[in-house]
């Protein structure tokens, strides 16, 4: 059965939060928060733990996910891509582990609902524009939006403008809609047969974490490719 608030949202309200403000804190919001505490306790303590000369196999692991992700960063942007890897790392951090959280019943996943999609689609939205406009400067970048023939350009420029605007619906609900669905499937097979269903269950839940993981970051890698290779157009 799936639960509507996580069971942090009253504990954290009641005791915390409006006793301070007089008003509750979103559950999502408190979800978000909950990935970023993590990530601050457990990613330092994973660095502590980097060794040259005796890595374990769990540090073989993340040099693999590092090592391709800049092996898709130079595919796609292309070379002296790196610089990218602390934005794209970090989005897929905090959706991979928000996403995990869908598969615990007293967790809801932040990514599972649109304030958290739609602020990490807008937030790609306005850096790959930035990235693009640095490196192109604006005339150049907003000249990519008339299209190759100046004679085009009245009706090229709203059609790219609509476009690129777009993408924030396009990341935003495509990340939500998998998550919340996921979500929402598991809690209902889960409540049908509890002792059956949730261990294939978790097991397609990791897999569709990663997945919509992997789609969020390439998409917003090709954005970026696209912004700064703006001159070759």
């Amino acid at each position: 059965m799936e639960h509507e608030y996580s069971i942090l949202y009253e504990p954290f309200n009641k005791y915390v939060w409006r006793p301070a403000f007089g008003f509750d804190v979103p559950d999502h919001v408190i979800m978000a928060l909950l990935v970023l505490v993590i990530s601050l306790i457990v990613f330092p303590l994973m660095s502590r733990r980097i060794s040259r000369d005796n890595p374990s196999g769990f540090q073989h692991l993340l040099e693999m996910v590092v090592g391709g992700l800049k092996a898709l960063l130079n595919d796609i942007v292309g070379p002296h891509s790196e610089k990218y890897l602390y934005i794209v790392g970090g989005f897929a951090a905090f959706i991979f582990v928000s996403n995990l959280f869908g598969l615990f019943f007293f967790l809801q996943p932040p990514t599972g609902n649109t304030n958290t999609t739609f602020a990490l689609s807008i937030t790609a939205f306005l850096y790959y524009n930035y990235v693009g406009i640095r490196k192109q400067g604006l005339g150049h970048y907003l000249a990519h939006f008339g299209g190759p023939l100046p004679w085009l350009a009245p009706l090229m420029f709203p059609i790219e403008l609509i476009g690129h605007f777009a993408r924030i619906l396009s990341l935003g609900m495509r990340l939500f809609g998998n998550i919340f669905g996921e979500h929402t499937a598991t809690g209902i097979f889960m409540g049908m047969l509890p002792f059956v269903i949730p261990w294939p269950m978790m097991g397609l839940g990791i897999f569709g974490a990663f997945l919509q993981t992997f789609v969020f970051i390439m998409l917003t890698m090709v954005y970026i490719g696209g912004a700064v290779a703006t001159e070759e157009h």
